[in-house]
């Protein structure tokens, strides 16, 4: 058995080496994809002293390189969005942010070696982590507007640049670029934008004084002496923000991500390659067989690899992280069609957490990120809350397709999933508690369920619930 790990992953590594030397600038690219959602998160969670960001740059690089090289793929590592927007909106202390990672990955780690993750995904009904998707993407709009842009002034004297119409300038660039695709990396465009701006900045400007963490002060002591951060486990907002993540994170992190690797990533590619190798390799001959692809990752090797991240990271105030289906997409879209993307992505981020970790460099750091323009860091989280959100509309097919009966069934469980999902985002909204939503949309899903059930046993409510469905306003009245 252990040969035959041995021998699959030296093959994964020079399927990883082979992509990459047939492409280098694909999988450079690739390695970029997932940032518009890395960036904004980590760096308001960061701002806000929610995470300790050497630390996350260190373990996310170091998990980014692992991944690669176990999995052969572009899977990505990126942030728990629920608990992330739970934090932003609460201002959750880091504690307790990083209890929420720990207490999700060990129920899913629990999960994934007993076999049960695919029973805890049949009884949480999609259109409910679809209301969590879409909850969870309306608090980052709603914190972003609030907390970063609406404080800000019209104007400033000039070279201080931290406004609403720089807001408004970003905002309309998101949406005028974005049939541009990967061929416009606006996540990393703006970000360097930022950090040029926060060169220039005064400290006096009120862009370096909202909401900056009080730990960020004493820089070089914050960046340089590090203690365990003991998680606080028993917190009740580490509970709830565990609560809205963990279905999140068991069908997108594992179930989806699964599935989507198998469909991009098959055992065998193509006959022919995703990009053009130079120089052309030889012809294989008939009786020899193309070189073999990564292959799919299964649940119980991603629940795995989930489970052990944030175990292995909560005590030194990293950031939660998992895997996911849309950050995989998107660095294939990208370009990236090999581990060898991640591996170069979590190299970077390794070596820049080791420079502010022992390179003396993080007063500067600490100071760049006090300084980070709101109205940049506004509208890149902007952005990751509509992508959030979007996931929620990109999947409510699945919702429709679920009904298989006639015209008027199908009709009538869409509407129920619909009903769902706002359920769920509302209870999220309205009381800002993830687990308030949670339990709003099972007892939703649950009260349909029971309905269902007296109908399809007395045949009591049929009749009038089809009436009830019909339009008020027909043609031909």
């Amino acid at each position: 058995m252990r040969n035959s790990f041995l021998a699959e992953l030296g093959r994964r590594n020079r399927h990883n080496l082979r992509m990459l030397r047939a492409n280098p600038a694909a999988e450079m690219s690739g390695a970029l994809g997932d940032l518009g959602t890395l960036l904004p998160l980590m760096m308001a969670l960061a701002l806000q002293g929610s995470i300790d960001l050497p630390a996350t740059l260190v373990f996310s690089g170091l998990f980014n390189i692992m991944t690669g090289v176990l999995f052969g793929i572009p899977l990505p590592v990126q942030p728990m969005k629920a608990i992330a927007s739970s934090a932003l909106t609460l201002h959750t202390p880091l504690p307790v942010v990083t209890a929420s990672g720990a207490l999700v990955s060990f129920a899913v780690l629990i999960l994934s070696v007993t076999g049960l993750m695919r029973l805890l995904t049949r009884v949480i009904p999609r259109p409910l982590i679809q209301g969590i998707q879409l909850g969870a993407g309306l608090r980052l709009i709603i914190s972003a507007a609030t907390a970063l842009i609406l404080p800000l002034p019209w104007l400033r004297p000039l070279p201080d640049l931290d406004t609403r119409m720089l807001a408004i300038f970003l905002f309309l660039l998101l949406f005028a670029t974005a049939r541009l695709g990967p061929r416009f990396p606006f996540a990393l465009l703006v970000f360097l934008l930022g950090v040029v701006a926060s060169l220039f900045s005064h400290p006096s400007s009120s862009s370096s004084s909202l909401s900056t963490p009080s730990h960020h002060s004493d820089s070089s002591h914050s960046y340089q002496s590090y203690t365990w951060h003991k998680p606080e486990f028993t917190n009740p907002q580490a509970l709830s923000a565990a609560l809205a993540q963990l279905p999140l994170t068991t069908l997108n992190s594992v179930l989806a991500a699964s599935a989507l690797a198998t469909s991009l990533y098959p055992p065998h590619p193509p006959p022919f390659p995703p990009f053009p190798t130079f120089p052309s390799p030889p012809p294989h001959s008939s009786s020899s067989s193309p070189p073999a692809g990564p292959g799919p990752a299964s649940t119980t090797a991603l629940g795995v690899s989930v489970g052990l991240m944030n175990l292995l990271s909560c005590g030194w105030g990293a950031m939660p992280v998992c895997h996911g289906a849309g950050g995989l997409a998107a660095q294939h879209r990208f370009g990236a069609r090999s581990g060898a993307s991640v591996v170069l992505l979590g190299a970077a981020k390794f070596g820049a957490g080791l420079l502010l970790l022992l390179g003396g460099s993080g007063g500067t750091a600490a100071r760049v990120l006090a300084r980070f323009p709101r109205s940049v860091l506004g509208v890149m989280v902007l952005a990751a809350g509509l992508e959030l959100a979007k996931a929620s509309y990109s999947s409510s097919g699945a919702v429709i397709a679920e009904g298989q009966g006639d015209g008027e069934r199908e009709e009538g469980e869409a509407e129920e999933g619909w009903m769902v999902m706002m359920v769920t985002a509302m209870g999220i909204l309205a009381f800002k508690n993830d687990a308030v939503g949670f339990l709003a949309g099972m007892a939703c899903h649950a009260a349909y369920r029971v309905s269902r059930w007296v109908e399809s046993r007395w045949g009591v409510i049929g009749s009038g619930r089809q009436g009830e469905r019909r339009p008020l306003l027909r043609d031909g009245l």
